[in-house]
């Protein structure tokens, strides 16, 4: 089942130029990566980057589909305004895609969204 992006939350993402991909490698162990991502037309998060392939992200990705995505900021330190969101879904280890940013490799991690959480948004 997936689950889209509100209005607000693709205005906050589009807002974001870094996040934090969490995978899971074969053997069970967690990683945690900042990484540049866009967010399609579809809504999807699209994560690239120069040397893709060669990344365990992009490896436990082709191994382990489940993946967490979380961007997050301070609206404001006072009033402390913490925004956030956390995405968690399936992901592709694709070979060969538009990148996010040119010049970054055609190998990207594309999630479509399952469950999401956001916060402070508004």
């Amino acid at each position: 089942m997936t689950r889209a992006l509100t209005d607000e939350e693709r205005t906050y993402l589009a807002s974001q130029r870094l996040g934090r991909l969490a995978t899971v490698d074969a053997k069970g162990a967690p990683q945690n990566n900042p990484v540049a991502f866009v967010v399609d037309d579809d809504g999807r998060i699209v994560i690239g980057g120069y040397r893709m392939p060669d990344t365990r992200k992009f490896k436990n990705v082709k191994q382990n589909a489940n993946v967490a995505f979380v961007v997050d900021d301070l609206k404001s330190i006072d009033p402390w305004a913490p925004r956030m969101i956390e995405i968690r879904g399936t992901a592709e280890a694709l070979d060969d895609a538009d990148p996010p940013m040119e010049s970054m490799s055609r190998a990207v991690i594309r999630i479509t969204p399952t469950w999401i959480k956001s916060f402070g948004l508004d």
